[in-house]
């Protein structure tokens, strides 16, 4: 048994069981690849994937039970390649953090302002994506944190950690009907008689604006939707629609041709999450940014979840 056919195995089920993207991604053959999943099989004495003919379709009984030893035996060696590191290189190295567009531009940047200071040495990549692509990195490998509000929950592989809460602002030009109806007395009736530019589906609280319209019995008629917030106030201001936007996103200094209403009393709060792939070891670097943007997540914290066996806590700053 060897590294590179536990590798195999991972990266057929990663790439839907397509033998020339896996070997694509393993720097070899097809052939090589059919090579090393066989004589992984012909080891444990059981079929891993069923097969139709030479392709692989699916994962065989043993195989969903193989699976996720192999992902642990490949994870514990990259963790102890990382341990080594830690020791060896002390606070040099690189750092990814994959973010959606929102909290890479309004939440991040003093957070990487302050662990550049804190951390000089250290090469930080930041990488922006949906939420479900920002999970995939973490899985993958690609990412070492994982910063975005929808979906991240979702995946038993990930522990996520909560971040902060936010809510939602109506931003519209100055002089809009909607002002005078500014406070507690603006409603989703009134909202709703205009166009709508807002999130796409999956993206910074999308969903908890769609069920706040669902439960009032209402269809807003959205217009327009887009992954960030600067679009968003791009097309408000050409005045095409009302946008709803992350409250972290409307600054009034910045924003000056627009007008922001608080809409928290419309729409749930919404809660940011951190995520890290379940059973993982990060850098001690990683814990002092981890640190630097939310002060509740020291090491002890972060570490006892990743030990855990499911987590999502409920500890917010």
């Amino acid at each position: 048994m060897n590294f590179q056919q536990l590798r195999s195995v991972r990266e057929a089920v990663r790439r839907g069981f397509n033998l020339t993207e896996v070997a694509g991604t393993l720097h070899t053959s097809q052939p090589g690849v059919s090579r090393q999943i066989r004589e992984l099989e012909d080891e444990l004495g059981v079929e891993i994937f069923v097969r139709a003919g030479k392709r692989l379709t699916g994962l065989t009984v043993p195989g969903e039970v193989v699976l996720p030893i192999v992902e642990r035996l490949l994870t514990e060696a990259e963790n102890l390649k990382t341990a080594g590191e830690d020791f060896a290189r002390g606070d040099r190295g690189g750092l990814v953090v994959a973010a959606t567009h929102s909290q890479a531009r309004y939440a991040l940047p003093q957070v990487v302002r302050d662990f550049r200071t804190l951390c000089p040495e250290v090469s930080l990549h930041l990488r922006q994506g949906s939420p479900e692509q920002i999970a995939q990195m973490l899985l993958s490998g690609e990412a070492d944190i994982g910063v975005a509000t929808e979906a991240l929950a979702g995946f038993d592989q990930l522990v996520t950690l909560p971040c902060y809460r936010w809510t939602h602002s109506i931003i519209v030009p100055p002089g809009h009907p909607l002002l005078d109806s500014e406070g507690p007395g603006i409603t989703l009736g009134q909202l709703a008689q205009y166009p709508i530019i807002t999130y796409e589906s999956g993206y910074t609280g999308r969903a908890h604006i769609d069920t706040a319209f669902e439960r009032a019995g209402l269809a807003p008629d959205i217009v327009l939707t887009a992954m960030d917030a600067d679009v968003i106030k791009t097309y408000v201001e050409l005045e095409m629609g009302v946008g709803i936007v992350a409250s972290i996103a409307f600054d009034p200094e910045r924003d000056r041709l627009l007008q922001g209403i608080d809409a928290r009393h419309l729409f749930e709060v919404n809660l940011t999450r951190l995520a890290l792939r379940r059973g993982t070891w990060l850098r001690s670097y990683a814990y002092r940014f981890i640190e630097t943007f939310v002060p509740t997540l020291t090491r002890p914290v972060v570490q006892e979840a990743l030990r855990s066996e499911y987590v999502e806590c409920d500890y917010v700053i």
